[in-house]
């Protein structure tokens, strides 16, 4: 078996060698087919890099399963021959744009070409933006398409493609399929037209920023709030990537002037030098903006990943000790800022609404039902968040939404998650709370005391190369078809599998279908005692994923450090339950 698969990936690297490929390419292919050890030819070109429904993620370098321009160019073309079928004899217009990575802007521009020697007009940024700034400018300038070129906040071997559609939004069914359709027809690199029209390429930049940080600065609630702590002292790291282009900017037209930077994590680049990962989840890539905030004795720490989507954030506890808030804790301290204020300024009407993931906490449920706000449950990826948008376009107004994965959107001139708003929105909820006598760690203790303490904990099982996707696959099977009876000894009560679209009853013995738009391989599990865990792969990254989320009773805030180690106890029995042990 081995051997014939060897065969077939020479076979098909043979054809690089052969074909209309660059001196430089063909240099690196040849160098993997003399190297003894076979087992970076194998991971090469083992398969084609798969334009899946979120678009290309991979490691860079040549090969059929690498990113590089000629699977970006494939990637493209199948997306322009998909415009101009979609909208025949209309002029078609593309936002192009990027992060920081290593090659995304050689990505950026190759997409460029191609898209304008397809005869499709082209508004490239004309150097790398933050992720929602490219949603926002294919609103703002009425495209129908855009691309970003970005690997979110994956280690710096990694880049990646993402697509979106008319409103802003990431491509969902049948424009997903369709287009992967288109991509998978390009056989030859023959197929892809990279030679461009500059006559169709538009730099864009400061014009498109000016707009859309206006439209962020009038989002504030609270402008009183913020006049009177102005001087907030918020340390921002953008972690070498592109929030340092637009964040720095919208604190100050929002109102706080006293930014304190991270000056080794201002460089842009794609090499990430002060990180292992530039993951805002990840404590380590904080932890020279929580030192800087000890130094000057701040309020709090921000920190948004690469392509600026993902927003992490730090606070003192009441000891004075620094610590980090999860994306569960955000997307809860968001959800009860907003309600509030929104009921305060007498602006919920009735036709409002706010949206959270599947493994997103339950916490945000429980608060949009105390004041009386529908809230949507949608799957996970913020292209979920924006199809309820898009439905409910017109009939109820979005006042936000938001998922676990350090993600949220405040806005909807943008469709897809924000890290420049969610700043200055966490800024303002930090003075709104300081001007009501508390910090943002009694806040989030009040909210649990209001509406039950929820710990939650994600855990990632990482699975590389080939043999590591059969493991994720087995270990789904083998979750799917043997289901835990009980997790920390508290009977599971409901099964709900999104692979089938079924809830499965066991108290009361019976099977339902899940509302939902399409399956996806999602499993969860719900006990008598609250806790919810879901199971799903990682969809761009060699990830299996454990959401796990416990409930306990918080009385008062005294209790809160007794009851958060109570949490922690009842997460690691879940965790056994599992065999995560």
């Amino acid at each position: 078996m081995e051997n014939n698969l060897l065969d077939d990936v020479k076979k098909k690297a043979q054809l690089w060698l052969d074909g209309n490929y660059d001196a430089d390419t063909k240099a690196a292919v040849k160098a993997l087919m003399d190297n003894a050890d076979t087992t970076e030819l194998i991971e090469s070109f083992y398969k084609d890099l798969e334009f899946g429904t979120g678009g290309l993620r991979g490691i860079m370098g040549v090969g059929s399963n690498r990113m590089n321009i000629y699977t970006v160019g494939s990637a493209t073309q199948g997306l322009s021959n998909y415009l101009l079928k979609e909208f025949q004899g209309q002029e078609i217009k593309v936002v192009v744009g990027h992060d920081c990575r290593n090659n995304s802007r050689l990505f950026a521009e190759t997409a460029a070409n191609i898209f304008s020697a397809n005869g499709i007009k082209v508004y490239l940024f004309e150097d790398l933006r933050p992720t929602p700034e490219i949603s926002f400018a294919i609103r703002y300038l009425g495209c129908q398409s855009g691309i970003v070129v970005t690997a979110s906040h994956n280690p710096k071997e990694y880049n990646g493609y993402k697509a979106y559609w008319a409103d802003g939004a990431q491509v969902i069914a049948p424009h997903d399929t369709n287009i992967i359709s288109e991509v998978n027809k390009i056989k030859s690199v023959d197929d892809v037209k990279f030679a461009g029209n500059a006559d169709l390429i538009e730099i864009i930049g400061e014009n498109v920023d000016n707009v859309f940080l206006e439209k962020i600065s009038k989002l504030t609630l609270s402008p009183d709030s913020i006049r009177r702590n102005k001087d907030m002292k918020i340390v921002y790291t953008p972690i070498h990537g592109t929030g340092a282009t637009l964040i720095p900017k919208a604190l100050k037209m929002y109102g706080f002037e006293n930014i304190v930077d991270v000056p080794e994590q201002n460089v842009l680049t794609g090499d990430f030098p002060t990180v292992v990962s530039p993951n805002p989840e990840e404590p380590a890539a904080l932890a020279m903006a929580v030192e800087k905030a000890k130094e000057v004795d701040a309020d709090m720490v921000m920190a948004s990943d690469p392509d600026a989507d993902r927003l992490g954030i730090a606070i003192k506890n009441n000891k004075g000790e620094w610590i980090l808030v999860n994306g569960n804790q955000t997307a809860m301290l968001f959800i009860y800022y907003l309600l509030t204020r929104w009921s305060e300024l007498g602006k919920l009407k009735g036709k409002e609404y706010i949206v959270k993931t599947i493994v997103t906490t339950e916490m945000i449920a429980s608060i949009a039902r105390k004041f009386n706000v529908p809230y949507f449950d949608c799957y996970t990826g913020f292209k979920w968040i924006a199809a309820v948008m898009r439905e409910n376009e017109g009939k109820m107004q979005y006042i936000g939404g938001g998922e676990e994965s350090y993600g949220f959107l405040a806005e909807d001139f943008v469709r897809d998650k924000d890290a420049v708003s969610a700043c200055v929105l966490i800024a303002e909820v930090a003075a709104w709370a300081k001007d009501n006598g508390k910090s943002l760690y009694d806040l989030i203790q009040e909210i649990y005391v209001k509406f039950g303490f929820s710990k939650e904990k994600g855990i990632s099982v990482v699975k590389k190369g080939k043999s590591g996707a059969e493991e994720i696959k087995e270990m789904m099977s083998r979750f799917r078809s043997n289901p835990p009876k009980d997790l920390a000894g508290s009977p599971v009560t409901i099964i709900k599998d999104y692979g089938t679209l079924r809830q499965i009853d066991l108290l009361a013995g019976k099977t339902t279908e899940l509302e939902m738009p399409e399956t996806a391989n999602v499993l969860q599990y719900f006990t008598q005692d609250g806790t919810k865990v879901s199971v799903r792969p990682s969809g761009t990254e060699p990830k299996i994923k454990f959401y796990i989320e416990v409930k306990l009773p918080l009385a008062n805030a005294d209790e809160y450090e007794a009851v958060n180690a109570a949490a922690e106890e009842k997460v690691l029995a879940v965790k056994k339950s599992l065999g995560l042990e």
